[in-house]
């Protein structure tokens, strides 16, 4: 744990300069790897000595762990927010929307998180099998209650939220492939524009029950 999270209440300034490593230790993550990241780096990035990041992080291990374990917090936001009592092509809808929202404003997040993923997780292997599973359990749950009561079609949740995971994403971790196959006349907005419509039109439609 990061030291300054062991004092019982952190005073601003320590909250600040944390919240100064974790944005720079992204930047240098996302770009270099966590092979390729140094702690020299990561301090110059905050503005502030090696020695004065230690005092906060014992060691790249330990800032790498606390820059995924915020992307992941943030990555689960939106599927944690999905609504028992809401409609529920509506709540994918919305799920469909904010996640496309992510890929498009914090892609380095996704690109390093999916990093982790190709590398075999070893750093947060015991997250993905514990808070993400439980999540993803929760849902499934709720989606199947939703299948029952005739409100989705009937699916397999569990690959339903693969797909859009997989689909959402794809516009952060494959940006460069993406932007080149557009080609030049697609900005940024146009192409999460057609993302969404496109998303919306075939997998709400499938998940549409029959009349």
């Amino acid at each position: 744990m990061a030291r300054a999270a062991e004092t019982r209440r952190r005073t601003r300034i320590q909250v600040e300069k944390e919240g100064q490593i974790l944005s720079s230790a992204l930047d240098v993550f996302a770009q270099s790897g966590f092979a390729g990241a140094t702690l020299d780096d990561i301090a110059t990035g905050a503005g502030m000595s090696k020695p004065n990041l230690i005092y906060y992080f014992d060691s790249k291990e330990e800032v790498y762990r606390a820059v995924l374990g915020r992307t992941l917090e943030t990555w689960l936001e939106p599927l944690a927010a999905l609504d028992p009592g809401g409609e529920p092509l509506a709540e994918i809808r919305g799920y469909i929307q904010r996640k496309l929202e992510m890929s498009r404003d914090r892609p380095q997040e996704s690109r390093l998180f999916a990093g982790e993923i190709l590398a075999g997780a070893p750093l947060i292997r015991d997250v993905l099998e514990g808070e993400l599973k439980d999540l993803v359990d929760e849902k499934v749950a709720l989606i199947r209650r939703w299948i029952a009561a005739g409100k989705l079609a009937p699916h397999d949740p569990y690959h339903l939220i693969f797909a859009l995971w997989a689909t959402t994403q794809h516009y952060a971790d494959f940006d460069a492939q993406v932007r080149a196959v557009l080609g030049r006349e697609s900005d940024e907005a146009t192409r999460y524009a057609g993302a969404e419509r496109f998303m919306e039109e075939v997998i709400l439609r499938g998940l549409r029950p029959d009349t």
